[in-house]
C-alpha cells in the first residue's frame, strides 16, 4: 500500500511541474506571436507613411513578388533580439517604432521637394538641412507646426509608454532571453550577409529582394522603405570596376599636347553656377511678359543636362569642377560628403598649374556641403564664403545676385595676374515664397491656381534679376583689356512643385530619374552660356553633362590638356551626356538603361577606370593625364 501510495503521490507531485512548463511554453509562444503581429503592424505603418498611400501598401503586402513579408520577418527577429537584450517583452517595439516610422515620414517629405527617397547618406548633411529649416518653415508654416507638435507628442507618448513598459511588461527569464538571442541573431547576421548588392545572392533572389541601385525610386517601391534603406547602407564602400588595374590605365591613349599650351594670352575665367536657374518660358499654357531672361536667351549656346533635380547642387558642382561623372558612383551618393578625402584633380589644379589664381566664391557658410574641405582638396588657393566677404543685400533670406555680382567684380578688379573664379550664386534657391520681392515685374498669364501663380511669379522675378546680373558682369568685362571668359549655367531645375503639373509640363512635381529622352531632357536641362569679351558667345554647344564643362571651358580659353580636352574630348566626340540612366550621342540619339547592357562602350569603360583610379584607386594615371596636378601637390600646394 505504501508503495502504491508513494507512486500516486509522486505522480501527483510531478503534474504541477509539467503544467507549469507547458504554461510557460504557451506563454512564450503567445508572446512570440504577438511580437510577429506587432512587426506586421509596424511594417505596414512604415510603408503607409513612406508611400503616403494605404492602397499602395496593401498592394505591397499582397504581391508575392515583393518582399513585404520578408520585411515583417526581419522586424520580428529584431524585436525578439532587442527584447532579449532589454529583458522585457515587447519593449523593443516602443523603441523601434519611432526609429522606423519617422525616417519613412522624412523620406516621403523629401520626395515632395526632390525626386529621391531618403538615403543613409542623407544623415551626413543633417546640418545643412537644419540650416535651411527656416526657409522650409516659411514656405509651409502649418506643416512645420504640425510636424513639431507631432514630434513633441511622439516623444512624450514614447517616454510614458517606456515608463509603463518598464513597470508592467512581463520580465523575460534568463533562459527565455538566451533562447531569443540564439534564434534571432544568427538569422539576422545571415540576412545581413546576403544584402550586399555588389554580390550575387541566390538566397536574396528567392526572398524576392531585388537591389535596383540604378533606379532608387523603383528600389524603394519594390523592396519597401526599410529594406531599400538597408540595401543602401554599404554605398560608401566603392568596389573597383571589373578590369581595373595598372595595365588597363596604361592602355588608355593620351592625346599628345601641341607645342605650347595656349594659342593666345591667358584669359581670365569666371564660371557662374546659378542656383536653380532655368527657363520658365518653357512651361506650357502660361505666358510670361516680358521675357525674364533676354540676355541669356540671346547668348545661350546650349544646355547642361543636370544629374539632379530641385536640389543636390554639390553633385552638379562635383562634375563641373572635376570632369568626373556621378554616373559611375553609387546612386544616392554625395561625393562632397563621402568621397573627397584627399587631393583630387580639378579645373582649379589645372589653372593653378598654368600660373592662375584659383578662387571659389559663395555667399553662404563654408561648411555647407563640406565646401571648405572639398575646395582645398580640389586645389583652390582661396575660398571666399560669406564670413570672408562684406555683408550683402538679400532677396528673402539669400544674398542677391546683384550684390554677389558686384562682389565678384570687386574681387576681380583686385587681381593682378590671371585668375579662375568659380562662383556659386544663392538667390535662386527655393522655396519661392510670394513676398520675397517688393514687386514682381513679370506678368503671369494662364489658367493657374493662385498659389502656383504666386510661386511662378516669385521664381520668374529671380530669373530676371539673375539675367540682369549677368548683363552687369558682361558690361564690366567688355571694358577690360584682358580677355575675360564668362560661363553661366543652372545647376538643376527649380523645385516649383505643383507648377509643373498645373501647367502640364511634367506628370509629377519632380522629374523622372528614368524615362524617354524627351522626358529626361525636360526635367534635367538648364541654360548654358559661354561668352568671351573678345570673341562673343559660343553658339553650338548643344546639350552636355556638367562633366564636359571643363572640356568646353578650356577649349574656349585656347588650352589643351591630356585629360580635360584630350580624353574628355574623345568621349565628347561620342557622347554629349553621360547620365546614370541615359546616354545622349553626338547626333542627339538617346541610349537608355545603358549600364545594364552586357557591353559598355570602350570610351566609357576607360572613363570609369580613370575616375576610379584618381578617386579611390592607386592613381596610376596621374603622371600621364594630370601632370600639373601631380607637380602642384608634389610641391605641397
Amino acid at each position: 500500500m505504501k508503495s502504491i501510495a508513494g507512486r500516486d503521490s509522486q505522480t501527483y507531485a510531478e503534474r504541477p511541474s509539467f503544467t507549469v512548463r507547458h504554461a510557460r511554453t504557451l506563454a512564450g509562444l503567445r508572446s512570440a506571436l504577438f511580437s510577429l503581429f506587432l512587426a506586421t503592424i509596424l511594417v505596414f505603418a512604415v510603408e503607409a507613411v513612406g508611400r503616403h498611400s494605404i492602397s499602395d501598401t496593401m498592394d505591397f503586402f499582397a504581391d508575392s513578388a515583393r518582399p513585404a513579408w520578408i520585411t515583417v520577418a526581419v522586424f520580428f527577429l529584431v524585436l525578439l533580439g532587442l527584447d532579449a537584450l532589454l529583458g522585457r517583452e515587447h519593449k523593443a517595439t516602443l523603441l523601434i517604432a519611432p526609429l522606423a516610422v519617422i525616417p519613412a515620414f522624412i523620406s516621403q517629405q523629401k520626395q515632395v521637394f526632390l525626386s529621391d527617397p531618403l538615403y543613409p547618406t542623407d544623415f551626413l548633411f543633417g546640418r545643412q538641412i537644419m540650416e535651411l529649416m527656416p526657409v522650409l518653415v516659411k514656405d509651409r508654416p502649418w506643416t512645420a507646426v504640425g510636424i513639431v507638435a507631432g514630434l513633441i507628442a511622439a516623444v512624450v507618448v514614447t517616454a510614458l509608454l517606456l515608463r509603463y513598459a518598464w513597470r508592467n511588461f512581463p520580465r523575460l527569464t534568463r533562459r527565455e532571453r538566451l533562447a531569443r538571442l540564439i534564434f534571432a541573431l544568427p538569422l539576422l547576421i545571415a540576412f545581413w550577409n546576403v544584402m550586399d548588392y555588389t554580390q550575387f545572392s541566390w538566397i536574396r533572389d528567392r526572398l524576392r529582394v531585388v537591389p535596383m541601385m540604378w533606379d532608387q525610386s523603383a528600389n524603394y517601391r519594390h523592396n519597401g522603405f526599410a529594406l531599400a534603406f538597408m540595401i543602401n547602407l554599404p554605398m560608401a564602400n566603392i568596389s573597383a570596376p571589373a578590369g581595373y588595374m595598372a595595365e588597363a590605365i596604361d592602355k588608355i591613349p593620351v592625346t599628345p599636347l601641341p607645342a605650347g599650351t595656349t594659342h593666345r594670352s591667358k584669359p581670365d575665367v569666371i564660371v557662374l553656377m546659378s542656383e536653380s536657374f532655368w527657363d520658365p518660358t518653357l512651361l506650357p499654357n502660361v505666358t510670361l511678359t516680358p521675357d525674364p531672361m533676354p540676355t541669356i536667351r540671346a547668348l545661350q549656346g546650349g544646355t547642361v543636362f543636370s544629374p539632379e533635380f530641385g536640389g543636390m547642387t554639390a553633385n552638379v558642382e562635383f562634375e563641373a569642377l572635376t570632369g568626373f561623372s556621378n554616373a559611375f558612383l553609387p546612386y544616392g551618393s554625395i561625393p562632397y560628403q563621402q568621397y573627397i578625402r584627399h587631393p583630387i584633380p580639378s579645373l582649379a589644379t589645372f589653372f593653378r598649374g598654368e600660373g592662375y589664381a584659383a578662387r571659389a566664391i559663395h555667399p553662404f557658410q563654408g561648411w555647407f556641403w563640406n565646401r571648405t574641405a572639398v575646395y582645398k582638396a580640389f586645389g583652390f588657393d582661396t575660398f571666399r564664403d560669406q564670413a570672408k566677404m562684406p555683408a550683402m543685400k538679400k532677396r528673402g533670406m539669400f544674398a542677391s545676385d546683384e550684390a554677389f555680382t558686384r562682389e565678384i567684380i570687386r574681387q576681380a578688379d583686385a587681381m593682378e595676374g590671371p585668375f579662375f573664379f568659380f562662383a556659386v550664386t544663392l538667390q535662386g534657391h527655393g522655396p519661392y515664397e510670394p513676398n520675397r520681392y517688393v514687386k514682381n515685374t513679370i506678368k503671369i498669364e494662364g489658367d493657374l491656381p493662385e498659389r502656383d501663380r504666386r510661386v511662378l511669379a516669385t521664381y520668374a522675378q529671380g530669373i530676371k534679376e539673375a539675367d540682369d546680373s549677368l548683363k552687369m558682369l558682361m558690361d564690366w568685362a567688355k571694358k577690360r583689356d584682358r580677355e575675360t571668359i564668362i560661363v553661366l549655367f543652372g545647376d538643376h531645375l527649380p523645385p516649383l512643385h505643383t507648377v509643373y503639373t498645373s501647367t502640364g509640363y511634367m506628370k509629377n512635381v519632380t522629374a523622372e530619374r528614368k524615362g524617354t529622352k524627351d522626358e529626361m531632357r525636360a526635367g534635367h536641362e538648364t541654360p548654358l552660356v559661354v561668352w568671351s569679351n573678345k570673341t562673343g558667345a559660343q553658339k553650338d554647344i548643344g546639350s552636355i553633362s556638367p562633366a564636359f564643362l571643363s572640356y568646353t571651358i578650356l577649349k574656349q580659353a585656347g588650352y589643351e590638356h591630356p585629360y580635360y580636352t584630350g580624353f574628355l574630348g574623345d568621349v565628347h566626340e561620342h557622347f554629349r551626356v553621360v547620365d546614370r540612366y541615359m546616354l545622349l550621342r553626338k547626333d542627339g540619339a538617346g541610349v537608355a538603361d545603358w549600364q545594364r547592357q552586357r557591353k559598355v562602350p570602350a570610351s566609357l569603360r576607360d572613363y570609369r577606370f580613370l575616375q576610379h583610379d584618381m578617386m579611390f584607386g592607386k592613381r596610376y594615371g596621374t603622371e600621364r593625364f594630370f601632370q600639373s596636378h601631380a607637380e602642384l601637390f608634389g610641391a605641397g600646394m
